[in-house]
């Protein structure tokens, strides 16, 4: 399944982490954890109901699609999150690879304990516990060996959960989700093996996008954001 993903720039082994009890199986289950695309962050209304893609969002989500179903191998299972902006995106990829995607609650964007106290502070009381457990959900359910044979999972939720899940499949501290950040429309690897060991393969890997609809969230790295020079 590994063989899938050449596009490796960075790998590394940890066990798995001691809170997450561990399924037996024959397989290496392959998650490809993918932050949906530019939205309207303008939009008042509920991520549920508003917050849609926007025309580059659109693209950058058509362009994943593309190069899933490029991929020399089966993906079977697609979900997101039930934001619109996860939704959406995850609509579009379904269609590149003929596929209905799932929705989970649970992938939905929160906020995980953190080590930046300016970010505890304005978190409402219980929100941050709320999302641990979410999070810790996430991780029992998607993070475990394929029971039969290899497979291939596609998720589509938030960067903020995605660098939560990335924190804790590799080892690190979770509260450290906050050192790295994540690209819309960006695919990180992972793989569980049947023996417990996960393997992050690639992480914020973008690819699939030209130049121009490449960034992270913040203007000096989006080339659709930044002032333009001569």
């Amino acid at each position: 399944m590994a063989a899938a993903f050449a596009f490796v720039v960075v790998s590394a082994f940890a066990t798995r982490p001691a809170d997450a009890a561990h399924e037996p199986g024959k397989g290496v289950r392959t998650l490809v954890l993918i932050r949906h695309g530019v939205y309207d962050e303008d939009d008042p209304r509920d991520p549920s109901v508003g917050r849609a893609l926007t025309e580059r969002g659109r693209e950058q989500a058509r362009l994943t699609g593309a190069r899933l179903a490029g991929l020399p191998t089966h993906v079977d299972a697609l979900w997101s999150s039930t934001f619109t902006r996860a939704r959406e995106t995850a609509d579009i990829i379904g269609e590149a690879l003929h596929q209905t995607p799932g929705r989970d609650n649970d992938l939905c964007e929160c906020t995980p304990p953190t080590t930046r106290e300016d970010i505890m502070k304005r978190e409402r009381p219980g929100a941050l516990d709320s999302c641990t457990a979410q999070i810790d959900r996430d991780f029992r359910r998607f993070f475990t060996p394929s029971p039969e044979r290899d497979s291939l999972v596609v998720i589509v939720a938030h960067g903020n959960v995605i660098r939560s899940l990335v924190s804790r499949a590799i080892g690190l501290d979770p509260r450290q989700w906050l050192n790295f950040t994540l690209a819309n429309c960006s695919l990180s690897v992972i793989e569980i093996h049947p023996d417990g060991r996960i393997r992050l393969v690639s992480y914020g890997d973008m690819g699939h996008l030209p130049v121009t609809l490449q960034g992270y969230p913040a203007p000096q790295w989006d080339p659709g954001l930044a002032p333009k020079t001569r």
